[in-house]
């Protein structure tokens, strides 16, 4: 029996004592409707407060146990510290520009925490509540988790581990996975706000492959637009996407193009997104009936009505032409939604919306309790409308604003980020954060939106964005540039030899993805996420993390510092990615260097890599490379599949490898699926005291290879 409880509010009368599952027990209060989980051998999981649940108005406002030394993650991408105890948030989606870590609310609402408690075990709390919430973590009262929002109802979702990867998986099974992205959006990406002109985005392409820097995707911010108009473009400046797009696509770059949600309000001007969308009636309205108009990017703006399924149909259908022109992904933007000269950065509460879609009865609601579903919604509707315009090719969205379960829809990226050493800091927690609360694909602005960075800075930032799984570069317009080659043949070199080191990756982080979408476990990781004792580790870990379970990335939680750090493994025997040497012990000193960032490998770790590609179009030409680190629960995955069809041919293969007297057994399982691999031999290297490697024919059925020595 799932250990998942629902909790809802019920007439005092109609409570029941409680009940048992094959995994927890869960009991009500008849006369104060306090509720108790316990395990199975009567420990506590999560526990309400004397008094569990108290109304003001439409307000309400509950009451659970904070015990000593319980710990809390999630939220989304808040700001803070990484573990939420003693902090309290406000979910209300807010365009945050220019935030810090003291800024709360900020772009996306996601209800859904984490605890662990001080003597192990785990449960996560999902308050499926769309009107303005918050949580308050111990901060108020240091004994107490208080739970409210302004109106709808109190239902909310109990998710029992024992672990955190439980409750993860849980709850993605709960509100949705992120899906398999298309293979390219795994490759490097560059942006600007903005590339002005097609030119400027032809020489940007042609950079990149002259300096010999892997990429696979170039963005079209807001300028490409007629008077920042979407659905439009500048015909001086942009005279022929299709031209564009076909120009860069024959070098291997795909073009993901801005998309925002506020239509100019251009009556009798010939704007046919106005136009049909008013036909419709698929703008929100205010409260007397009138249309809402508020000033965005393109001035006087509507705002459509995604509640309603027959916007969102029509919203999709607003791509026809963009994807007949082969651009390859939307972007979302603005979406929280963001309104110009207003106080609250938004709509008025009282904006009407209209329910009618997804089996609801069909009614009005207002913005206050629209407002965080929104950019979901917004979002869902590209994802849909792209799904149905190209059916068997996966929709690439990413948004700004969203909600629990807008994973099924969009990646996602930390909004306007600074160009400063703590936002570097910042952009790991919030992406960890993201990926605990359903979000498996986020990303931060490489090297920062705002400020402009210094190349020391931007180089950093480079080498660990090549681990995250969203691996954009962004700058804003008023910045320095930011591309990789900004600051000088220097760091050029290296910022170009890290993301040659995710091309190399490409088919360990695939793999990776593809586990992702059927578990829905993240793929950029806490330490503790595979490792539980990691949580408890003596490091300061706040810029450690893993991608998968077989790589750990450790660069200085003092990332300005010059001075030399403690980096704590999960246990003895790790292996240095770089050198493939097996290190003593569960702790390493590290000295910064500019040109170094520590990564380690599980020991049993067989990691799959392919040789050295410009962009994922290419094929890679050499054989498939897997490097082996023996140890206990020696395994790897290896998955391939065209990168862009939803429903097609793959290939997985499992590979296991066992100490022998003689030295190493590597095992290959059976080959699922019929699609054909790129490579015809396999280069095994086998690490430890000295490396050992040796080419072998593909194994397309289940073999056994002996290595000696």
């Amino acid at each position: 029996v799932p250990a998942v409880v629902r909790h809802q509010r019920v007439p005092v009368q109609q409570a029941v004592g409680g009940f048992w599952t094959r995994a927890l027990g869960v009991r009500i209060d008849r006369a104060t409707l306090q509720l108790s989980v316990t395990d199975l051998q009567g420990r506590t999981i999560l526990a309400d407060g004397p008094h569990p649940v108290a109304f003001d108005g439409s307000r309400f406002t509950l009451t659970k146990a904070l015990p000593l030394g319980e710990r809390i993650y999630g939220l989304g991408d808040k700001t803070g510290n990484f573990d939420r105890r003693e902090q309290s948030f406000v979910d209300w989606n807010t365009d945050a520009y220019g935030f810090n870590r003291a800024t709360d609310p900020i772009y996306k609402s996601i209800p859904f925490y984490i605890a662990t408690g001080a003597e192990g075990g785990a449960y996560g709390l999902f308050l499926d509540n769309s009107w303005r919430s918050w949580f308050d973590f111990g901060h108020r009262d240091p004994s107490a988790i208080e739970i409210g929002a302004d109106g709808g109802p109190i239902d909310y979702y109990i998710v029992a581990g024992p672990s955190v990867r439980d409750v993860v998986r849980r709850y993605a099974d709960l509100t949705g996975k992120a899906p398999l992205p298309p293979l390219w959006a795994l490759g490097f990406q560059q942006s600007r706000y903005s590339y002005m002109s097609a030119d400027e985005v032809r020489s940007i392409a042609a950079r990149l492959r002259k300096e010999r820097v892997p990429a696979d995707v170039i963005w079209l911010d807001i300028d490409y637009q007629d008077r920042n108009r979407p659905f439009t473009t500048n015909d001086k400046t942009f005279p022929d996407l299709k031209k564009l797009a076909a120009d860069v696509g024959e070098q291997g770059f795909r073009l993901v193009a801005i998309t925002d949600l506020h239509v100019a309000y251009a009556p009798n001007q010939g704007y046919a997104p106005f136009d049909s969308g008013a036909a419709g009636e698929h703008f929100v309205k205010n409260a007397d009936g009138s249309l809402y108009v508020a000033p965005v990017w393109p001035g006087p703006s509507v705002f459509p009505d995604f509640t309603r399924a027959a916007t969102r149909a029509w919203w999709g259908s607003l791509y026809k032409d963009f994807a007949a022109d082969g651009i390859a992904g939307f972007w979302n933007d603005m979406n929280e939604p963001a309104i110009f000269e207003t106080p609250t950065k938004t709509m008025p509460p009282t904006v009407r919306h209209r329910i009618d879609s997804d089996d609801f009865a069909r009614r009005t609601a207002t913005h206050a309790e629209i407002h965080n579903i929104y950019g979901m919604e917004n979002s869902r509707a590209t994802h849909d409308g792209l799904l149905k315009l190209r059916p068997n090719l996966r929709p690439f969205v990413m948004t700004r604003a969203s909600y629990a379960g807008g994973q099924r829809y969009a990646v996602t990226w930390t909004g306007d980020n600074s160009s400063t050493w703590d936002h570097l800091k910042l952009a790991v927690q919030q992406m960890l954060s993201l990926g605990l609360s359903g979000f498996s694909w986020s990303g931060a602005d490489i090297p920062g939106f705002t400020g402009g960075a210094s190349p020391e800075l931007a180089t950093r930032w480079y080498e660990i964005g090549a681990f995250t799984p969203v691996f954009r570069a962004h700058s804003a317009k008023d910045t320095p540039r930011a591309e990789p080659w900004a600051d000088g043949a220097k760091h050029l070199a290296i910022r170009r030899r890290f993301i040659e080191e995710r091309y190399r990756l490409m088919p360990y982080l695939y793999a990776v993805a593809e586990q992702s979408a059927r578990t829905g476990d993240p793929v950029m990781r806490p330490t503790f996420y595979d490792y539980p004792a990691m949580e408890k580790a003596p490091c300061d870990q706040s810029m450690a993390f893993t991608l998968g379970a077989d790589l750990l990335i450790a660069a200085s939680p003092k990332p300005e510092s010059p001075y030399p750090y403690d980096v704590c493994l999960p246990d003895e025997g790790w292996y240095d990615y770089w050198s493939g040497a097996r290190l003593s012990g569960e702790k390493v000193s590290e000295m910064p260097r500019l040109d170094r960032l520590p990564v380690f490998v599980r020991p049993g770790a067989i990691i799959p890599s392919q040789p050295l590609v410009q962009s994922t179009a290419e094929t890679p030409n050499g054989p498939l490379r897997l490097d082996v680190y023996p140890g206990d629960d020696c395994r790897g995955e290896i998955y391939l599949d065209d990168g862009v069809s939803i429903q097609g041919s793959s290939l997985r293969q499992s590979v296991t490898c066992t100490a022998t007297a003689k030295g190493l057994s590597l095992h290959f399982g059976q080959r699922v699926g019929s699609y054909a691999p790129w490579w015809k031999s396999i280069s095994v290297t086998v690490h430890g005291a000295r490396a050992l490697t040796m080419t072998i024919p593909d194994q397309p059925n289940a073999a056994t290879v002996e290595i000696s020595g």
